[in-house]
């Protein structure tokens, strides 16, 4: 199995490039977030790979990060999920983004990616929830259930899992703090920063 590849960018596509190894152009499908990680060709690059092989099709994904690639293979362990449309999802939601979105049971951030139905992202949430909340304990036990709406805000803003954790844990924990306020209040500490 191909785990790693290290080369010379010689192509960016839309969704793939060509990575140059010893003389062997070897063509990785990558997710947007990755993509706008690989720089331009002629560029030293390094990806963790996954090697999918089917009877009718062999491909090669590549990811910038270790946890990108974990994810994905979450992903593509859900039936009715296969590499593309994992792809889709790493392409369109940070690893950050799915996982606060699959633990806190978002379907409709899940299911607005093209080619995601409420039914799927109900499906996915499901069959990871319990998975991911093991694998990603640092980053998602530590959120009360209260503050998870506040959270899913924060992430669908942009804000890294740990940016919108960190303002979370600013916040006032009594219960009569409204969502909105709550949203405000984290976007202010967000602000200062």
């Amino acid at each position: 199995m191909i785990a790693t590849l290290e080369g010379t960018l010689e192509y960016r596509g839309p969704d793939s490039a060509i990575v140059k190894v010893g003389g062997i152009g070897f063509e990785v499908r990558v997710p947007g977030s990755t993509l706008g990680q690989l720089g331009t060709p002629g560029d030293k690059v390094s990806l963790f790979t996954h090697l999918h092989v089917r009877e009718d099709n062999v491909a090669l994904y590549g990811f910038g990060s270790e946890q990108e690639l974990t994810l994905f293979r979450n992903l593509i362990s859900v039936s009715g999920i296969g590499p593309k449309v994992a792809l889709a999802l790493l392409s369109a939601l940070s690893p950050e983004q799915m996982v606060v979105a699959i633990t806190s049971g978002y379907a409709e951030i899940i299911s607005q990616v093209p080619g995601i139905g409420k039914k799927m992202a109900s499906r996915l949430i499901v069959e990871l929830k319990g998975k991911l909340e093991k694998e990603w304990r640092e980053a998602v036990l530590p959120l009360g259930v209260e503050d998870e709406d506040v959270m899913a805000a924060l992430t669908s803003l942009g804000y890294s899992l740990k940016e919108a954790s960190k303002a979370v844990s600013t916040l006032p924990v009594r219960s009569e703090v409204s969502l909105e306020d709550k949203v405000r209040l984290a976007l202010q500490h967000l602000a200062t920063e």
